[in-house]
């Protein structure tokens, strides 16, 4: 289809099927006579060209003195015939067009509109590189075609593949479906968008692949039948397919046969408006399909142009009209003269070119949903405008070697790629249509979706869009309201193939599987995750624990040995009780200060004693509750003062009952004079001094000091007393056990003595239990964890308090308030005697 101008514009469409046995040598003239099977949407796109070039004529502001003209083609959806016509346009073998002021050739064809196939276009735009002759695909998304070092003069005014595998990819991810499967032809289309999603979908982070399978050229039942049963088993519910209609059509009679329902189908832009699948025999396995779409565009002016098609209008034309009179007989059924042999025999008609084209049902004029066309509507109108910038070019400021310009009787290809590199307009619709510096325009896709009506029929509406701007970014917009969902549950299906992990768990990769299928592992404890799909268990800070859920820290649970619980209850009142014996005590030997029991054997040190055993028992409550500084370091040195007075009493009493029943002998008398009352308050003073001493060397050089330990239970912090220095522990508690021992060694050396004068049957007695209780302290103490470790050293405090209690006062207490009768000098005396 032709028309002269002053420049031609050439464009390669596709407006039959397929052909057969074609002449490819290149001296052939292009017949479309062996095309076959009319494409009528490829023939509206090829009249939409003819229709913007028309506009464009009639513009005054765009190209004015200059008459566009146009050279289109048929590729049959063939490469050789294709890429012949491309190369007869290049070379101007098919017409030459010569300016009627100077007679001088100008080339044939300044640039091209098409391909439509990827395929065709590399091949194209390989030779046309070589040339910097200008190519504006329409429809070949091919992410290769963006390389500039090997396509120089490629542009195109559909996005490419790269931007509509990312915007797939975007959509996976606001649904969440994670594991897709992926279906693509077997042709540089599919075989690039294969590896494009590949590389953005681990990028991404967005998800895995479950199969990839390369759909095959023609009809292959047995490798159909493969694929479809990898898509039946595999637990992914999504299947993205990059392939044209004719790939789909023999999937979906696979899919028919095996009856596989329940997929969610997403269209890549080559399909996802073929009304060839959308039949009341597929839309039950492809209703709800979501698909990719380019820009729907509106192009004012262009149905009525389309009505004014007339096969008699180029009928003088030398070269010909046969894809106007192929497309009017094709909508009319007729045939122009002359006719076949046997057309006329067969009841067929002859076609007279007056036929009314709105009296047929024709997609030709269905303008409701244009989209190749309108990308072919902004393909010819960027050549025009680099064209008018071109021509425009002021004299010594052109762009040129010695800044010169071109004008119309000299132009040539490679000028017009340098202002196509820098064109920029808005459409009528409002599209902004630049390059950039890949030749890729700003991309823009529609999302589509099928809807599958009650009444059987099929619509496919607009449901979003995915565009990149220059300021924002990559953005998607989908109205979820608006998706038809062809499943039960009327909702987005679950593609995954692990359930994400919760908070609480980590992920934990299966071996030889892909990232996205993994196994939820709770945290151990001490670890938290709070956050879905957690890679890892992140430990909580010291003073923390994780929940029981394992999804966020909580304070540890601190303990001591309190006054608030049972124990610290019992304890407490254990040395309370003992505190008041020893004060009732006192009080009994007060009050009966006077008689022969209590003067017996020094009343002073018992009063001493019963005082320190007091002590003793309030010592013990520095050991009940939570350890402070000022606690640690007295609890210890309190303790230990405590019972040396303690035992520093009872060993003096021990030694006055031992010098006085030697003084009772002959020659004894001068073993009272050294433990007189004096002596025996200095030597009670002078022991107690040097535990006093070592507390205080203790408590300056290694003070003990509270101290958080989480050794015990990792979910608790116990609060301890640390000693500071275990060998003034251990100086501490060997002062006392030495003093404790010689106390009952000499008890045990008089336990024979008279009665009149002897306690130390009782001092033995009692220090047999303070020694056994001391010495069973220590293993338990050492082996006790946390809090009980003070709850023993306070339990072995009390049991030896309560033990020299009883055993020194107890037989007092009981001839003082029970048997008065021998609380008398006399009866001691007279004890003294029987024994």
């Amino acid at each position: 289809m032709h028309k002269a101008g002053d420049v031609v514009l050439g464009g390669l469409f596709q407006v039959h099927f397929f052909s057969v046995s074609p002449d490819l040598s290149f001296a052939s003239e292009p017949q479309s006579t062996i095309c076959q099977g009319f494409d009528v949407l490829g023939f509206r796109r090829a009249q939409t060209m003819a229709f913007a070039i028309d506009e464009i004529n009639r513009n005054s502001n765009l190209l004015p003195n200059v008459t566009l003209g146009y050279s289109l083609y048929d590729n049959c959806a063939k490469l050789g015939i294709g890429f012949r016509a491309a190369l007869l346009l290049a070379s101007g073998q098919e017409k030459e067009i010569v300016s009627e002021e100077t007679c001088v050739g100008a080339p044939p064809v300044l640039g091209i509109v098409g391909d439509s196939s990827s395929t065709r276009s590399i091949a194209i735009a390989t030779v046309y590189g070589l040339y910097r002759v200008p190519m504006v695909s329409y429809f070949a998304t091919c992410s290769c075609l963006s390389d500039r070092q090997k396509f120089p003069s490629f542009f195109r005014t559909i996005p490419s593949d790269a931007f509509q595998v990312r915007a797939m990819i975007q959509i996976l991810n606001h649904f969440g479906w994670t594991w897709t499967g992926l279906l693509v032809s077997d042709d540089d289309y599919g075989l690039h968008a294969a590896r494009s999603f590949q590389s953005d979908l681990v990028q991404s982070g967005g998800g895995c692949l479950a199969y990839l399978e390369v759909l095959p050229w023609g009809n292959d039942p047995s490798e159909f039948k493969r694929i479809v049963d990898v898509m039946k088993k595999s637990t992914a519910r999504v299947v993205i397919v990059f392939a044209h209609e004719s790939h789909m059509i023999n999937l979906m009679e696979e899919v028919v046969r095996q009856n596989v329902t329940g997929l969610q189908w997403m269209a890549s832009e080559a399909w996802t408006a073929a009304t060839v699948l959308q039949t009341p025999q597929l839309m039950p396995y492809l209703g709800g399909t979501l698909g990719i779409a380019i820009r729907r565009g509106e192009i004012p002016g262009l149905r009525e142009f389309l009505l004014q098609i007339r096969p008699d209008q180029h009928h003088n034309n030398s070269i010909g009209n046969s894809m106007v009179n192929q497309f009017w007989e094709h909508t009319f059924q007729c045939r122009f003269e002359p006719p076949p042999a046997g057309w006329m025999e067969a009841g067929g008609t002859l076609c007279t070119g007056q036929e009314d084209l709105e009296e047929v049902e024709t997609e030709l004029l269905d303008i409701s949903d244009l989209r190749p066309e309108y990308n072919v509507y902004k393909a010819v109108y960027a050549l025009a405008y680099a064209l008018d910038d071109m021509l425009k070019c002021e004299s010594g400021r052109g762009p040129f070697s010695g800044h010169s310009c071109d004008n119309l009787k000299r132009l040539e290809p490679w000028q017009l790629v340098y202002y196509l590199e820098k064109v920029n307009f808005t459409t009528p619709f409002g599209d902004q249509v630049a390059f950039d510096e890949n030749g890729d325009v700003l991309p823009i896709y529609d999302i589509m979706n099928w809807l599958w009506l009650p009444d059987g029929r099929t619509e496919v509406q607009n449901v979003g869009e995915v565009k990149r701007s220059a300021f924002k970014g990559e953005e998607l917009t989908i109205d979820e309201n608006k998706i038809f969902w062809n499943h039960e549950s009327k909702k987005p299906p679950r593609s995954v193939c692990s359930e994400s992990c919760p908070p609480g768990t980590r992920i934990a990769r299966k071996k030889g599987e892909p990232e996205c299928c993994f196994d939820c592992i709770p945290c151990s404890e001490g670890k938290i995750s709070n956050k879905t799909d957690s890679t890892e268990c992140t430990s909580c800070p010291e003073d923390f624990w994780s929940s029981p859920q394992r999804d966020h820290c909580v304070l540890k649970k601190t303990e001591f040995l309190s006054y608030h619980e049972p124990l610290g209850i019992c304890l407490t009142a254990v040395s309370l009780l003992g505190t008041c014996i020893c004060a009732v005590v006192l009080g009994i030997f007060v009050y009966h200060r006077r008689t022969p029991i209590v003067r017996a054997n020094n009343s002073e040190l018992s009063f001493q004693l019963l005082l320190s055993l007091k002590l003793c028992f309030l010592c013990s409550l520095l050991f009940i509750g939570r350890p402070r500084l000022w606690t640690c370091q007295l609890r210890h040195a309190a303790f230990g003062i405590s019972f040396v007075l303690c035992v520093s009493c009872i060993l003096v009493k021990t030694m006055v009952v031992l010098a006085v029943f030697k003084a009772s002998k002959p020659g004894g008398g001068a073993s009272v004079k050294w433990f007189g009352a004096v002596q025996q308050r200095g030597t009670v003073i002078v022991l107690t001094s040097i535990q006093a001493a070592i507390c205080t060397v203790w408590i300056v050089s290694a003070s003990p000091a509270p101290h958080k330990n989480t050794q015990y239970q990792d979910d608790k912090i116990v609060y301890e007393c640390v000693v500071g220095s275990t060998i003034g522990f251990a100086v501490l508690l060997g002062y006392i056990g030495s003093l404790a021992i010689i106390s009952c060694l000499i008890a045990f050396m008089a336990r024979n003595l008279p009665d009149s004068f002897n306690e130390a049957k009782l001092i033995t007695f009692s220090m047999l239990i303070f020694c056994a209780v001391w010495v069973a302290f220590v293993p338990a103490y050492i082996s006790s964890p946390g809090k009980y470790s003070d709850a023993v050293e306070v339990f072995a405090i009390l049991a030896s308090s309560f033990g020299l209690l009883v055993s020194l006062f107890g037989p007092k207490c009981y001839i003082i308030l029970l048997r008065p009768e021998r609380n008398t000098k006399k009866a001691i005396m007279g004890r003294g005697s029987r024994g």
